[in-house]
């Protein structure tokens, strides 16, 4: 099905199928092409009302008997790290980060290989080749980075330990994809490589992190509460999750607006 704003770009909307998150869910996605000069400030524009990007896609939820899945952002100004976290910040200390453009080589697909054999086997991307990988990372419209993290031994080999995959915003970072080793669980990397973007954001001035979505009652989705400040778009604007906001929120309210209406509802960037 398509949508229409009275200037491009044009809307659509996925067939059901079974939800990734919730148990016995059915999800649809709205979602609209993201190519050509606007690309950066369409990019810009969709992820501040909830959107996210895969390849030259933007998409988000639109499903008609639930809204649990909430696009999230860390408020990196006011992100303090909790005790836990500081250990995770310590362990990895070691780590040295490097920021590239995005090409995908031979060592980041080992690695992403073995993280999605160990740890989602039966995830969406399982038995993704090198060629759908490198277009995974490489077919990007907008400011994209691989941030790759080391460790260096003590005869000076380096070995790619965690990557991800980057979009750079006019008022943050959003974090596309990453991937790790498997064998560094007691390291947390996963939470290493969140800390270490609030870090990065922090220092070049960028008041946001972009996390994707936070989906209460999935245990894929529910560890991003733990990264607050954190901000998740409902019902057209961010608001601040708060305790309350997870004891009372509701897989299936009542009452979701039809598509169109959300498609009316966005805001788009000035045309040049």
């Amino acid at each position: 099905m398509r949508h229409t704003l009275p200037t491009a770009p044009q809307f659509y909307v996925t067939a059901p199928q079974p939800c990734p998150y919730l148990d016995g869910q059915v999800e649809r996605k709205l979602f609209t092409a993201l190519y050509g000069d606007d690309a950066k400030n369409l990019n810009d524009s969709l992820s501040r009302q909830g959107f996210r990007r895969s390849q030259n896609v933007l998409y988000r939820p639109t499903c008609q008997d639930c809204s649990a899945c909430m696009s999230a952002r860390v408020v990196t100004t006011d992100f303090e790290p909790s005790r836990s976290q500081r250990r995770i910040l310590k362990r990895n200390q070691k780590l040295s980060r490097e920021v590239k453009s995005p090409w995908a080589t031979e060592e980041h697909y080992e690695l992403f290989e073995k993280y999605l054999n160990q740890r989602h086997a039966d995830g969406g991307m399982a038995g993704m080749d090198m060629y759908e990988f490198a277009a995974m990372i490489e077919e990007t419209p907008v400011q994209s980075r691989v941030v790759e993290y080391y460790e260096t031994n003590d005869a000076g080999e380096k070995t790619l330990k965690a990557a991800c995959l980057t979009d750079v915003l006019h008022d943050g970072l959003s974090m596309v994809y990453s991937f790790f080793d498997p064998d560094l669980k007691k390291r947390s990397m996963g939470a290493y490589i969140i800390l270490d973007h609030i870090r990065m954001a922090r220092e070049a001035g960028l008041p946001y992190i972009y996390l994707g979505f936070w989906v209460p009652g999935s245990a894929k989705m529910n560890y991003k509460a733990n990264y607050r400040p954190l901000e998740v778009f409902k019902d057209g604007i961010w608001n601040a999750l708060t305790d309350e906001m997870i004891a009372n929120v509701r897989e299936n309210p009542l009452g979701n607006d039809p598509v169109a209406e959300q498609v009316a509802a966005i805001h788009l960037p000035p045309q040049t």
